[in-house]
């Protein structure tokens, strides 16, 4: 079965067998919406309850989340076509003064394998950038990210700047990163906080009534 094929491949980190297997299962005439929530996703479901557990950590999470990508480069074009309805849109950036993005690369990964479209803004985004970000794409959720206690600021400066351009009530924002806690998150007012791409994939949905 081509399903618990994909399924392991993601789960074992294996991006060259997930793309035969996928590319395989679409040749059977599998729907693409099967091997995306079946395979894919269950997968990446499966990976995030381990790193919870302790029995996988960020490098592991790292690659299945790659070999997931693998599938997910097949699978789009077929989705596409589908009209599938994702979870929800999320717009995701390191916040304004901050390079670092391998955090916040990994949160995009998991949130897709969430069955999550993600809008990677990358990092340094300024608070306007988000803004404009998001009346573009009207996102369910704007997930924001900060590695440096000197780079949290931007993080009040983006929810200020959606409040001031009247977006806010118009979506969800989650913020994260190694020095954000949830006293902080509560202190500007977003409406969640998440301390790892496994969590934050979770909170998204409880946001979004999807949990």
């Amino acid at each position: 079965m081509n399903l618990e094929s994909i399924y392991k491949a993601v789960l074992d980190g294996d991006a060259g067998t997930t793309a035969e297997e996928v590319q395989v299962a679409l040749d059977a005439g599998i729907a693409s919406e099967e091997i995306l929530t079946k395979g894919c996703i269950a997968a990446m479901s499966e990976v995030g309850r381990l790193f919870e557990l302790g029995e996988k950590f960020v490098p592991e999470m790292l690659i299945s989340a790659r070999a997931m990508q693998a599938g997910m480069n097949l699978l789009r074009p077929y989705l596409a076509e589908q009209d599938f309805e994702a979870t929800g849109k999320v717009l995701i950036g390191t916040v304004a003064g901050d390079l670092h993005d391998i955090g916040k690369n990994l949160v995009g990964m998991m949130m897709e394998g969430g069955g999550f479209e993600v809008v990677d803004l990358g990092s340094d985004v300024r608070p306007e950038r988000f803004v404009d970000a998001v009346q573009e794409h009207e996102p369910d959720v704007v997930a924001m990210s900060a590695l440096l206690t000197t780079t949290m600021p931007s993080m009040t400066a983006t929810i200020d700047a959606l409040t001031d351009a009247d977006l806010r009530d118009q979506v969800k924002v989650m913020v994260g990163g190694a020095p954000v806690t949830q006293a902080f998150a509560d202190k500007i007012n977003a409406d969640g906080y998440a301390a790892d791409a496994s969590s934050a994939t979770r909170k998204a949905k409880e946001l979004l009534g999807k949990a």
